[in-house]
């Protein structure tokens, strides 16, 4: 069944609907906070507390890394990448540089390369002609256009609180022209508001719905996952209780979609694992904010749940990894036992002591989500216990079935490739 989507967030919220957690105890509900959400400026300027709060003493004093303030220059790049581990055979190089704070990457119809950004606001095209590949700034000034796509020609862009559509793009890359708005039924808070989109079959576009903050009881039109027909603006909900989803991909061999998402933060440098899911029936729940990683109840919000009302994940991916894009390997260039794999870009820790992550991993499963192996495809980005050289933070296949690597913190796009 279809839906306008939800109702937009200024009206789901009276007053006394966002207190964070109604525990029985009476100790534990002095520990709670309650908030006016009903007014539209609370969710434009929401609580600093709500992202990064609600931490423990250990914790206390963690911050994210400020990237660097531009691109990595070619020449560092390519040294850095001499550090990067693969398995025999495989081979990592620049695909292009100057994209600052590179995230989602998607393929036009004739080859153009389209890249989205974080805080840059920025999105690129990168086009190869005859083996030298430009990049170019296509579009300025959107409110953190991380997610984007390309179908029927049109180039769709998600800006936080809209889905932007751009047609006939690559005939337009010097004079885009305005924008359609396909889809806006979304709140306008920039925490965990960013955004990442996967297409299936139909054109319709699976889009993640984060909460706010950093955990609590979510409000009604978050902690979600929505299937978006762009063409009509309709929408359903597909999954219930994620807490912060920036990467998924639809497999081939069942049409299912899989996503990877983060955990909660501040309770430890190994607790609680993030995660890889699967969704196989509209509505599942995947736990949050009751239970963490599918067996580790909250210890503030689990309100009487248990974790086996909740589906669990496919694969523990690891504390504070921070798994982003990911992609099922489709190709014919990897060896035979590549194929269907699931490749992860794992941006890496910010929430932890010692960082890790940082990495690709590569999950081998079965299409019903049974005999899950992860191992490391390639690593070499984290130089100390808390230095990057580079943050994957995407993956996509590229024609000659080799994978291209997109990395928010370097500026960049690798591509790795395999000969024998």
């Amino acid at each position: 069944m279809k839906l306008r989507a939800v109702l937009q967030y200024t009206s789901i919220l009276a007053p006394a609907a966002l207190t964070l957690g109604l525990l029985s105890s009476p100790a534990q509900a002095a520990d709670m906070k309650s908030y006016d959400s009903s007014k539209q400026s609370f969710w434009q300027h929401p609580p600093p507390d709500w992202f990064l709060g609600d931490e423990t003493a250990d914790m206390k004093g963690l911050a994210p890394p400020s990237g660097p303030a531009t691109p990595t220059p070619l020449a560092e790049l390519q040294d850095n990448l001499k550090k990067v581990k693969l398995p025999a055979g495989f081979k990592i190089e620049v695909y292009a540089s100057g994209l600052p704070e590179a995230r989602q990457m998607a393929w036009g119809d004739n080859g153009t390369l389209f890249v989205g950004s974080y805080n840059a606001t920025n999105v690129y095209a990168v086009t190869d002609v005859d083996g030298k590949r430009s990049v170019k700034t296509i579009l300025k000034g959107l409110n953190m256009p991380t997610g984007l796509a390309v179908r029927d020609g049109a180039l769709y862009v998600i800006a936080i609180d809209k889905l932007l559509r751009y047609d006939n793009v690559e005939a337009n890359l010097d004079h885009m022209p305005a924008p359609t708005v396909a889809y806006d039924d979304m709140p306008p808070y920039v925490a965990h508001g960013w955004k990442y989109i996967v297409t299936d079959k139909t054109g319709s576009m699976y889009l993640p719905f984060g909460p706010p903050f950093n955990v609590g009881i979510p409000p009604t039109s978050v902690s979600q996952v929505r299937r978006v027909d762009p063409k009509t603006g309709l929408a359903e909900i597909m999954a219930l209780g994620v807490r912060n989803s920036v990467g998924g991909d639809i497999d081939p061999r069942s049409g299912d979609y899989w996503f990877t998402e983060n955990a909660r933060d501040w309770m430890s440098d190994d607790i609680p694992s993030d995660k890889l899911n699967h969704i196989t029936k509209i509505g599942q729940h995947f736990g949050y904010p009751y239970c963490h990683q599918g067996d580790m109840p909250d210890p503030k919000f689990a309100r009487g749940h248990t974790c086996d009302e909740f589906t669990p994940p496919v694969v523990k991916l690891g504390a504070h990894v921070a798994p982003l894009g990911m992609k099922f390997y489709t190709g014919s260039q990897f060896p035979a036992e590549y194929q269907n794999n699931i490749f992860i870009a794992e941006h890496g820790s910010w929430n932890r002591h010692k960082y890790q992550g940082a990495r690709i991993d590569r999950v081998v499963v079965d299409a019903d989500g049974k005999n899950a192996h992860q191992e490391v495809f390639a690593q070499g980005w984290l130089t100390g216990d808390q230095d990057y050289a580079g943050r994957p933070t995407d993956i996509l296949q590229a024609k000659d079935g080799s994978l291209l690597v997109a990395d928010d913190w370097a500026g960049a796009i690798y591509r790795i490739s395999y000969a024998k």
